[in-house]
């Protein structure tokens, strides 16, 4: 794959740092495709069951709640156009290392679990079509596959994003489709929509359930301020592609939803290894039923795919940052001379990787399917990275920001700050055991945190400090 030219307006960076490349546009899609990606193809079933035929409320509370974190990181963003994302900011608002060094090995965590479970995803989306391979190796392979894109260069990485985003739209775009076919011609009852799983119980413990469940579906437009010094004017274009990609992800979640409770019963969609495949198999199109499943098998693959090269991209470049911080072994901070990628980053990435699938394939998770596992463990580490990068923003408040820095709604901040907090402590409560998993990913900081130590001589400073 060939280097693309620079932008329009993009100037080639000195040597050992990033290039700008990413225009809004490109931003936009990959925030987009990111997002869409990592939750209605495999986890829309489990929000269905956890809510019932309502469970679209549970999409549009997740996407509520998304979006106001989201504000939080444009404003940082925009103010500090640095790879890094969340571990950066917290740096800069509380200046303590052990702190800054704690949210970097969440947030490295978070996109190691969701890498984790949405390659589980391609597996079984692609054992369905080829089930002669083991689900371990494809994994691996896939993992490799991303890699070797993303260390081609970023801006190849970002337009393969983009391209794969609009297949991936298509194939929810079907699912709407077959939606707004199936209820004209009057198969179809409304009133599903309004229906709750509840159990007895009041509807709100059900929309709470479904959006823990759902939240993972919103996650991943936090991996964009990790390529803000890789974008083109980010004061100006970063807020726009930022909240643009999130909202229209939701608008999307929501019809999918309402499209997928109107043609398949709640508890069918709940059962299935793939929900959005079933939608596709109730043959209301006028297509042969095995032409839709292999077409809309491969749209899922794709859809995944997208989402992981996102988080791929995500691991090297928070490792990348923080080694220039010194939170982490400087050897991280490593460009490639030719391909201007952060290679050390990239490989070391894939190795967590890896050994997290082989352990995920052997150890018994319980009761709780892999995928819904690690869902959960990436949420835990999310929730808690959103509730201090908001507090993060209204604290470096009190520092100069250029008069382009876009300023999010403060009564929102603080209603974030509270969401993500319930949000958090229902997770927990509801999959305790899906804290073992975060002691182990946690395991890898500590490691690194040692090779630091040993290697650097020094603790690591804090990120941000003059």
């Amino acid at each position: 794959m060939s280097e693309l030219p620079a932008a329009a307006g993009v100037a080639e960076a000195p040597a050992g740092e990033l290039k700008r490349s990413i225009t809004g546009r490109l931003l936009f899609f990959y925030v987009l495709g990111d997002v869409l990606g990592s939750g209605v193809y495999v986890l829309i079933g489990a929000v269905a069951g956890a809510v019932g035929g309502a469970f679209w409320i549970a999409f549009a509370a997740g996407v509520a709640l998304a979006t106001i974190t989201g504000l939080a990181y444009a404003e940082l963003a925009t103010k500090y156009p640095q790879a890094a994302g969340a571990a950066l900011y917290v740096g800069k608002a509380f200046k303590n290392p052990a702190l800054t060094f704690f949210i970097t090995i969440c947030a490295l965590s978070a996109v190691f679990a969701a890498s984790g479970s949405l390659a589980t995803g391609f597996a079984r989306y692609f054992g369905s079509l080829v089930p002669v391979v083991p689900a371990l190796v494809v994994t691996l392979l896939f993992v490799l596959a991303l890699t070797i894109v993303n260390f081609i260069g970023i801006t190849e990485s970002v337009v393969a994003n983009m391209v794969m985003t609009f297949v991936e739209v298509a194939g929810l775009v079907i699912v709407v489709i077959i939606g707004i076919v199936h209820l004209s011609r009057g198969d179809a009852d409304p009133g599903v929509l309004a229906e709750f799983s509840t159990g007895g119980a009041s509807p709100i413990f059900a929309i709470v359930a479904g959006v823990a469940l759902a939240f993972f579906a919103m996650t991943g437009f936090e991996n964009a301020a990790n390529v803000a010094e890789e974008t083109v004017d980010p004061s100006r274009t970063f807020p726009r592609a930022l909240i643009g990609g999130m909202v229209a992800a939701g608008v999307i979640y929501v019809l999918v939803a309402m499209s997928a409770a109107l043609v398949v019963p709640v508890q069918t969609l709940a059962e299935a290894p793939a929900a959005l495949l079933t939608v596709v198999e109730a043959g209301v199109l006028p297509v042969p039923v095995s032409v839709m499943t292999v077409l809309f098998a491969l749209i899922a693959m794709t859809a995944i795919t997208n989402t992981t090269l996102v988080s791929v991209v995500t691991q090297s470049r928070i490792l990348y940052g923080m080694a220039r911080e010194d939170v982490v072994p400087r050897v991280f901070a490593r460009v490639h001379p030719t391909r201007r990628s952060p290679h050390v980053a990239l490989g070391f990435s894939a190795v967590v990787v890896a050994l997290l699938l082989v352990v995920g394939s052997v150890v018994d998770v319980g009761d709780v399917d892999l995928v819904e596992r690690l869902a959960a463990v990436t949420v835990v580490f999310l929730l808690f990275i959103y509730a201090l990068v908001i507090v993060s923003a209204l604290k470096l408040r009190r520092e100069p920001a250029g008069p382009d820095a876009y300023r999010a709604n403060t009564p929102l901040l603080y209603l974030g700050i509270v969401g993500n907090a319930v949000l958090l402590t229902y997770v927990v409560v509801d999959d305790p055991a899906s804290l073992f998993w975060v002691a182990g990913l946690l395991a890898v900081g500590v490691a690194l945190y040692l090779v630091q130590r040993l290697r650097g001589g020094r603790r690591p400073a804090a990120a941000g400090r003059e």
